[in-house]
């Protein structure tokens, strides 16, 4: 019985690099074309977002400068 503990424990461990190399080769890259409209759409979604934020922004400062200037 502890014959196959001592068995178990001395068995090796795969390396961490032939396992990452492994994971590595599982993974299904996007085309060059895929990552380039990923990319537009993005970008066009944060420069939207920014301007809403911004907008926003500006509404609240208004309504705080006018409830100030009472």
């Amino acid at each position: 019985m502890a014959d196959t503990a001592n068995a178990n424990e001395k068995k090796k461990k795969p390396s961490f690099f032939k396992g990452l190399r492994k994971e590595f080769k599982k993974i299904t890259w996007p085309s060059s074309k895929d990552a380039t409209k990923q990319t537009a759409v993005v970008l066009v979604v944060t420069v939207l977002l920014g301007a809403f934020i911004a907008l926003i922004d500006m509404v609240i400062l208004e309504g705080v400068n006018i409830l100030t200037t009472f």
